[in-house]
Formats: structure tokens, C-alpha cells, sequence
């Protein structure tokens, strides 16, 4: 494993009093569940990145976006994520799995009653008593 820090982007995505999570399937956490999301790219600004990952994984668009905060996660495998938070609004679209290789499904949740196992940056998100909903 190489000895750098990636930077993921994790987006919060209200619809109501509920937000949309998914089951992973890639190796990278299978199992658990977290918000969209994936890799900052070069040149790309934090809702640049949100945008255009709800697009690719989730197939909707979103609105109202904005920076909501950051966890250090260091998983058992020796990777290390910086993860941006952000927080978004539903705008349009139907929600499907856009990348059937990475994600099982897409659901609404509260968040108050949350699915477990959660992924990692989720698990560090919720230490931090962090809400969206404020």
C-alpha cells in the first residue's frame, strides 16, 4: 500500500426528514452502508464532485449543496480517506443503481434509524455528532 492520503467526497442527500444510503458491493467496504460518493478529481471543486458522483451512482440530480464537514478515516486495509462531507437537496430524477458492480441498492433513511453494518467515514461521521438536519 502506497503512504498517501486520499480524498473522498461523501454526499448528504435530504429528501424530507430522510437521506439516501447505499448498500456497497465493491471490495472497498462490501456490505456497508454509505452515502454516494467517491474520489475528488483533479481541477474539481467539492460540489463539482458531488454532483457528478450522485449522477454516476445514483442517476439524480441534486441541489442546495454545501460543505458540511470532514472525517480522517483510516481503515483496517492501510487506507487513509479524508472525507468531505457534503450536504445536499433531492432535486429530480429517479434514484437506480448506476454502477451495478460497486452498489446493491439505494434507500431512504432517517436518521435517527440507520442500517448497520455502516462504512467507515459514516461510522467516524456519526462520533462527531454531526447532523444534517439542523
Amino acid at each position: 500500500m502506497k503512504d498517501f492520503v486520499r480524498v473522498g467526497v461523501g454526499v448528504i442527500i435530504r429528501k424530507g426528514n430522510k437521506f439516501l444510503l447505499g448498500k456497497r458491493l465493491a471490495t472497498h467496504g462490501k456490505g456497508t452502508w454509505s452515502p454516494p460518493g467517491g474520489h475528488l478529481e483533479h481541477g474539481e471543486t467539492f460540489e463539482q464532485c458531488a454532483r457528478r458522483e450522485v449522477r454516476e451512482e445514483a442517476g439524480i440530480s441534486i441541489k442546495n449543496i454545501r460543505f458540511g464537514t470532514a472525517t480522517n478515516d483510516i481503515f483496517e486495509t492501510g487506507k487513509h480517506y479524508i472525507t468531505i462531507y457534503m450536504i445536499s437537496d433531492y432535486n429530480r430524477g429517479k434514484i437506480r443503481v448506476m454502477e451495478p458492480d460497486k452498489m446493491v441498492e439505494w434507500t431512504w433513511f432517517e436518521w435517527n434509524k440507520l442500517p448497520i453494518p455502516l462504512f467507515l467515514s459514516m461510522k467516524n461521521l456519526l462520533r462527531r455528532d454531526f447532523t444534517p438536519f439542523k
